[in-house]
């Protein structure tokens, strides 16, 4: 998400780094890219106008004018808005109260709603520690019942059964019901989607709102959809009082405009990303991170978050360990590095959190082929225990085998084998005394700008 538009806001930034002096005629000209750039991103008309006005008013002030960089003056004023633009602060769940907490979820068909009604019963189990319960009303899809139950159970949440023949308004009243004698922390209602905004759905999901009182009522928006899902936030929030928005789909190849829109137009904070297609790609909305990537500028935080939660700490200590003690880096320590990286979302799932990638041309991180991790381990797997442990025995003949077993060509072992040559000898460097420092020294020339 948001690949085009960091592209184009990146060049604003690197051009204003360099000037000495802000002109109104300038400034202008910069303010014009800004407002192609967040047009193009899908971003809503209104949402666009107010943006600019509020930098334009900002930049010719006093502070700018007196700043000895007006141009990274600038460069903190668009971020400052953009922050503005998508709610000052990390806003959070309303579960401090009396349980069973109720969250009521809606969103329009296809969206991502039973997905994310699993994925946010996850997060609650696991990093608030609250017993879930979860209870479809979606009557009408087929499969819809079938898909939370299973997705519950692989998750150990508590699912209240339902049944298609069943009245929506009805299941929702005896699974509160059912949360309250079972002593659940949270129930969360997934409730039925319709491709289009009408009277009947709005009505259904009123009474259902009605009967179980929810604390939260989160709308469901699909990143991709863009204009057209910010127009579906406003409908609900007119018919529901929302109190909190999830953006799904934000790995794929969405302008972004639903980001940047659905909080100034709903008012209503954005809480969650769902950032892939595992339970676990929930992340908390953060805005000012988020600000700072599309800037190009990175989001450590984050990418010093995901390395704690999604990384295996024991594993990479037990690495660390026999390193230091001299030991080799084998084929099975290097599997495991794919599992680790493929655990935090593969390499393009990184890039957009590292500073300075903001510069990369567009399109770059999708050059990354995700699937070249599979095959690595594919080809690692087809590995004898020995094999694994001392790549050194490797033929010609046990090439072919290998290669035979992976589905791959004996080149993509070759490859494969030269790549654990180099990070042996860059794990040997990391071993010694310092070798971090000279390691990365070594590096300096290759990294990314911003990166050394």
């Amino acid at each position: 998400m948001f690949e085009n538009l960091t592209g184009r806001l990146s060049q604003v930034v690197k051009q204003l780094r360099g000037q000495a002096r802000i002109t109104e005629e300038n400034l202008a000209i910069t303010l014009r890219e800004v407002r192609m750039a967040l047009l193009e991103a899908d971003v809503a008309l209104p949402v666009v106008k107010e943006f600019i006005e509020h930098v334009q008013e900002r930049a010719l002030g006093q502070d700018v004018k007196s700043s000895l960089t007006p141009g990274q003056a600038i460069i903190k004023i668009v971020h400052d808005e953009l922050i503005k633009l998508m709610g000052d602060g990390k806003s959070t769940l309303n579960i401090n109260q009396q349980p069973p907490v109720i969250i009521l979820v809606a969103g329009l068909q296809g969206a991502g709603k039973t997905t994310t009604v699993a994925k946010l019963g996850k997060w609650l189990s696991s990093q608030e520690k609250k017993s879930i319960m979860t209870v479809s009303c979606d009557v009408y899809r087929p499969a819809a019942i079938k898909q939370l139950e299973v997705l519950s159970n692989e998750n150990k949440l508590n699912f209240f059964p339902s049944d298609p023949a069943q009245d929506p308004v009805t299941i929702a009243k005896n699974a509160v019901n059912e949360a309250r004698k079972k002593f659940m922390d949270v129930l969360i209602i997934d409730s039925a989607g319709r491709l289009h905004v009408d009277d009947e759905m709005m009505k259904e999901i009123s009474n259902i709102h009605e009967v179980a009182n929810p604390s939260n009522t989160l709308f469901i928006v699909d990143s991709m959809m863009g204009q057209d899902a910010v127009n579906a936030a406003t409908a609900f929030n007119q018919a529901l009082a929302l109190t909190g928005v999830i953006l799904t789909k934000t790995d794929g190849d969405a302008r972004g405009g639903a980001a940047l829109s659905v909080r100034q137009v709903t008012g209503k904070p954005i809480l969650f990303l769902g950032t892939g297609e595992k339970i676990s790609d929930l992340s908390e909305f953060y805005p000012d991170r988020l600000a700072s990537r599309i800037l190009g500028m990175g989001d450590m935080l984050s990418l010093i978050e995901e390395v704690q939660n999604k990384t295996d700490v024991e594993k990479s200590r037990k690495l660390e360990k026999k390193i230091k003690k001299g030991k080799g880096f084998d084929m099975e320590d290097l599997r495991e590095q794919f599992v680790q990286m493929k655990n935090m979302g593969g390499i393009s799932g990184l890039l957009d959190k590292l500073p300075g990638m903001g510069g990369m041309p567009a399109g770059v991180p999708k050059q990354f082929d995700e699937k070249q991790i599979d095959r690595m381990e594919a080809i690692i797997n087809s590995m004898t225990p020995q094999e694994r442990k001392f790549p050194a025995v490797i033929s010609g003949s046990r090439k072919k085998r290998i290669a035979s077993g992976s589905g791959n060509q004996i080149q993509d072992v070759n490859r494969l084998l030269k790549q654990h040559k180099m990070m042996q000898k860059m794990m040997k460097k990391m071993g010694k005394k310092g070798g971090m420092a000279n390691m990365m020294r070594g590096l300096g020339g290759k990294l990314p700008p911003g990166l050394h």
